[in-house]
């Protein structure tokens, strides 16, 4: 199996670092391949802009999309999507490796679904859900924060259940085709005295964390794998049916 972690975190000694560290070994332990996106890194730009296409179809008016179908066309797609891109090609699972940060991905990861998910491409109005690119791939989301698990429920401080905080992010790569697995949480991941436990409790902790994680993964067909609404379950306008 071919496997890319799509790392988003600006410490290389964080936690987010650590279970991506641990999801190399896991894999590549069981004959794997995996390939590391490093999004802070590698300086991946997340920030859609003219500047990025050397060959525009309108130098009047910006308009991505329509810059993103040209691109493709002309094969003139930035050469750092295009990398991402490949690495995408690639893989039959993806890791989206990141930390909660105001209950959602950081802007970093954000940016990389905005410019990397070329339209035209990867994907086109007959070519999504169900239909999508990314067809018979799955994907998985692997977040950290610093609230306790109890606070995850529909009205506790966290904000939501995390399948709900992450929705869109997950909505976005069943768009793509992907299977969705559901998201996997590590909580209270916090330091610089920040913690609810002591510093021994705390490192006990995180080194639980890991492990969890890694039974995960060896695992991954028991993973419960998210549900969404498909085109057979809309009309032609994209409505419910029957609602």
């Amino acid at each position: 199996m071919n496997v890319l972690i799509v790392y988003c975190h600006p410490e290389p000694t964080s936690f987010n670092a650590a279970l991506k560290d641990a999801a190399t070994e896991s894999f590549e332990a069981a004959g794997d391949k995996v390939e590391i996106s490093d999004l802070y890194r590698e300086g991946f730009d997340p920030v859609e802009k003219p500047e990025h296409y050397r060959d525009r179809i309108c130098s009047a008016r910006f308009e991505p999309l329509s810059e993103q179908r040209h691109a493709c066309k002309t094969d003139t797609v930035p050469k750092d999507v295009s990398r991402e891109i490949e690495r995408l090609d690639k893989c039959d699972l993806v890791i989206l490796q990141f930390p909660m940060w105001w209950h959602q991905q950081p802007a970093m990861l954000k940016g990389w679904f905005d410019r990397v998910f070329v339209a035209g491409k990867l994907y086109t109005s007959k070519m999504r859900y169900s239909n999508g690119y990314f067809k018979g791939r799955r994907a998985i989301c692997s977040v950290t924060t610093g609230a306790p698990i109890a606070t995850f429920t529909k009205r506790g401080r966290a904000g939501g259940t995390i399948e709900s905080l992450l929705h869109t992010i997950n909505y976005s790569l069943h768009y793509m085709g992907f299977e969705v697995l559901k998201p996997q949480l590590f909580t209270e991941i916090q330091g610089s005295g920040f913690t609810y436990r002591s510093e021994e409790e705390f490192q006990k902790h995180l080194g639980a964390s890991l492990d969890k994680w890694k039974s995960v993964l060896k695992n991954l067909d028991n993973i419960e794998k998210l549900d969404f609404a498909d085109w057979k379950d809309w009309d032609s306008q994209g409505v419910e049916l029957d609602a």
